[in-house]
Parts: structure tokens; sequence; C-alpha cells
């Protein structure tokens, strides 16, 4: 039987304090002490338990990722919110999603912009979330299936890019040329000798935020070390 409702919320609750601890222990890394309110807010209203099966409900709220299936996971809430906040995504901002998998990024990126655009190589985990997504009300996200490293040029130009898969040594140039100016991309990178193997902590693998200024110089810096499955390019497109 899963947790009331009483007891999910305040799990959230102390899931977003320990995200909030966690950030000031890497505040060397951030360079802030806190995340914007409005990322923490999003962490603290977005049922996480909704986007992994119920009888994973009473681990739901760990600060840890889970898997999900199809060799994915549901990323560390802590790391969902480090991404959400280096987007820097503004209310009428229009966002790019690598790597929809359960859609619980997704969903926390709705909550900050107007609207997300999000893209799943692995139909199956794309179809459940368009579907779960639907039933939770979001109707400011679009979900594809596709190769996301070719992002989604139709729609391009993005205010805010997130890929939620360590790329191969180098970020998309797809990615960086569908960023609009003034725009951020946040994405892990895998700069590893070897292909990355489960559980993927063996990778030498940086988050990196990539900028783009008003006339479109691009600029990236290294903000933490991560450990992200693969970005999985070449699929559909």
């Amino acid at each position: 039987m899963g947790k009331g409702d009483g007891e999910m919320q305040a799990a959230r609750r102390a899931m977003v304090q320990e995200i909030a601890d966690e950030v000031r222990a890497t505040r060397k890394h951030l360079g802030k002490d806190a995340l914007d309110p409005r990322v923490m807010a999003a962490m603290g209203k977005v049922a996480r338990h909704a986007f992994v099966p119920q009888v994973n409900w009473s681990n739901a709220y760990e600060n840890r990722p889970q898997p999900i299936g199809h060799g994915q996971t549901i990323s560390q809430p802590y790391m969902v919110a480090v991404m959400s906040d280096l987007a820097a995504v503004a209310p009428a901002d229009r966002v790019l999603e690598i790597g929809t998998g359960c859609g619980y990024q997704s969903a926390v990126l709705a909550e900050l912009a107007a609207r997300v655009f999000t893209i799943e190589v692995v139909p199956e985990l794309a179809n459940q979330a368009a579907e779960r997504l639907r039933g939770l009300g979001y109707d400011n996200i679009d979900v594809r299936i596709g190769d996301g490293a070719l992002g989604w040029p139709e729609h391009a130009p993005f205010d805010a890019i997130v890929v939620t898969a360590a790329a191969w040594h180098r970020v998309p140039p797809a990615l960086i040329e569908q960023l609009a100016p003034g725009g951020r991309l946040v994405v892990p990178v895998d700069r590893s000798k070897a292909a990355a193997r489960y559980p993927f902590t063996a990778q030498r693998q940086d988050l990196l935020l990539v900028s783009k200024d008003a006339r479109g110089k691009v600029s990236e810096r290294s903000v933490l070390p991560v450990a992200f499955v693969p970005l999985v390019e070449g699929g559909t497109g």
C-alpha cells in the first residue's frame, strides 16, 4: 500500500530540505549558498512519486537517482534542482530538454517555463512520459521520440536547453546552434577514455554550463563532477 497524501507531502518537504543542505555543502562548485526560490518551489510542488513505479513510492523522495527501466534513471533530486537553477528559466521561456526519461525533470521545467519541448530516444519511455504528464495536467509540454543530439530545429531557438544524459567528449553542435542569444545550455559531458558502463561512477563526467551572449559568442564553465547515463546518439530522428 502506498503512502497517504500527507506522508508524501512531508517526504517532499524533507527532500527539499536535503537539497538545500547539499547545495550549501557544494557551494564551492555552485558559487552560491542557495538555489533560485522558484526552482525550490517547483521541487516542492512536483509529485516525484508519480514518476516512479508504485512499488517504489516509499523511496520516491530519497535524494538519489533510481532506475526507471530501459537502462535509464530518474535523476537525483539535488541534480534536477541544480540543473534547473543553472538553466535560469524565466516564466516566458521556451525550454528544450534532452532525455525525457520518466518526465520528472520535464515537469519541474514546466513549472518554471512557458513551454517545454522534450525528446526521448526510447519510444516506450517517451510514450509513458507523455501519457503521465498529460494525466498530471501539464499541457505546456511537447514530447517527441528521436535523437536528442539533433535537437528540435522546428521549434528553435530555445532560451534554455537541459540535457539529462552525458554527451561523449563534446557538447552536441546542434544544441549550441539551437540555443538562443542570451541562452544557457546545461549538459553533462563524459571525458573518459572508455565508454560509460553502469553505474557510471567510474566515468570522468563534468556538468557544463554553456552560455551564448547577445552577439552569439559561446562560453562554457565546468560546474561540478557528475554521474549520468550516456546520451544515446544516432537514434530515431
